[in-house]
């Protein structure tokens, strides 16, 4: 039996509400604390939660309310240069749902006050305090919160990473910047179709909106590093600019772009990805989510790992003794997983630009690689069909791993 009664979780974007639902469902007292103003403050542009991830949501309750938010994604088209390739299904799992990153966030909040998880904004984590018995969070406002764990969900920029280990690696820029947004736009596209597409100068994707409308989102190769702020300081029309003139020669890239407004336009700055991080946990602090594992948005899963190890670690901390038990076992769940995905998704990212000479030679090759590497259960089939056992106690789990 666990001797943790309480948890104070730090970040209230997707691992955070999840983490603290699943530990109140594991009878474990969890409190979010939150450094902006509210749920969804200044969030944007759209993300994929695949089978695995919305599985995991089912757990705690919080499956159907995203599936109402999201449009479920059946099939996917790989273009290059204009070519269409149709990408084979996994067989058996459910589609992917394509949600609005603002949107989750709210609806992750709402299922999780309902459920009786207490969260305060504009607590900004600035320090940390151990006791034998517990953990004291210090906040930017001169509040402090005690409990006996304390969990850091608060990002690829995570403060608590640094104060488990000052010497953390922090994320790494994938030389792309991310923009996004939901246009009027004849793109051609059934409504359960998304199209990943090799432009002739960038990356981008698209596919019908449960509204009708297109969203679209655009990697733009950048060589100077921007973060979100610093990337949202710059007239939303530049960008503009620059995107129409990358997707000019594309269809539908150039249309996408051209039917964009400056109020539509989602600016999420810097793509990222996050190298190995040697310390998860320490004391009576662990990570959870992006601060911890935040492959590139090739993988399609990072929302969904990030999921998933919210719950694992519920789990850990219900069926183990005491702290440092319950991380090393949420930790041995974990990182062979969260790895092998960064890792195959680092590899998409380096082809995400081919010149004239790659883009034909994808075209050449394509049909053949359908069939053979680009099989769905070799590619994807460990990652979508993997499911958590709730009810299962962590100790039996951890025996015959």
């Amino acid at each position: 039996m666990s001797e943790i009664r309480s948890a104070l979780v730090i970040g209230g974007g997707i691992a955070g509400p999840v983490a603290a639902t699943a530990l109140l469902k594991a009878g474990i007292d969890a409190r979010v604390y939150e450094a902006y103003p509210g749920p969804s403050y200044g969030i944007g542009s759209g993300l994929a939660l695949a089978p695995n991830g919305v599985a995991a949501l089912d757990l705690i309750g919080a499956g159907d309310p995203v599936r109402r938010i999201a449009q479920p994604v059946s099939k996917m088209i790989l273009s290059v240069g204009g070519h269409h390739h149709h990408l084979p299904a996994l067989r058996g799992e459910p589609p992917l749902q394509m949600v609005d990153r603002a949107a989750l966030h709210q609806t992750l909040h709402d299922h999780a006050v309902a459920a009786g998880v207490p969260v305060e904004f504009e607590k900004r984590l600035v320090g940390v305090d151990e006791h034998t018995d517990g953990v004291t969070a210090r906040f930017a406002d001169g509040s402090t919160a005690t409990a006996d764990v304390l969990i850091g969900a608060d990002g690829i920029r995570s403060t608590v990473r640094g104060l488990i280990d000052p010497n953390a690696p922090g994320p790494q820029f994938t030389g792309m910047l991310g923009f996004g947004a939901t246009v009027e736009c004849d793109a051609g596209i059934p409504s359960d179709t998304m199209v990943f597409a090799f432009g002739k100068r960038a990356y981008y994707l698209y596919g019908a909106a449960a509204d009708g409308r297109v969203f679209w989102g655009a990697n733009l190769p950048h060589k100077q590093y921007l973060t979100l702020t610093e990337a949202r300081a710059i007239p939303a029309e530049h960008w503009l600019s620059i995107l129409r003139d990358t997707y000019a020669e594309d269809t539908p890239g150039g249309a996408l772009a051209r039917s964009t407004t400056a109020e539509q336009l989602e600016v999420t700055g810097g793509l990222h990805i996050m190298p190995p991080v040697q310390h998860w946990y320490r004391g009576r602090m662990v990570l959870v989510g992006d601060a911890v594992h935040s492959p590139s948005n090739s993988s399609g899963q990072g929302a969904s790992l990030a999921i998933e190890s919210a719950v694992q670690l519920a789990r850990c901390l219900r069926d183990l003794p005491e702290p440092a038990a319950a991380f090393a076992a949420y930790e041995r769940l974990r990182r062979e997983r969260v790895e092998g995905i960064a890792a195959r998704a680092a590899k998409i990212n380096h082809s995400k630009t081919p010149g004239p000479v790659g883009r034909k030679m994808m075209n050449l090759l394509m049909p053949l690689m359908v069939k053979t590497v680009m099989n769905p259960e070799k590619t994807m089939g460990s990652e979508q069909r993997y499911r958590i056992d709730w009810d299962a106690p962590v100790q039996s789990e951890l025996v015959s791993a």
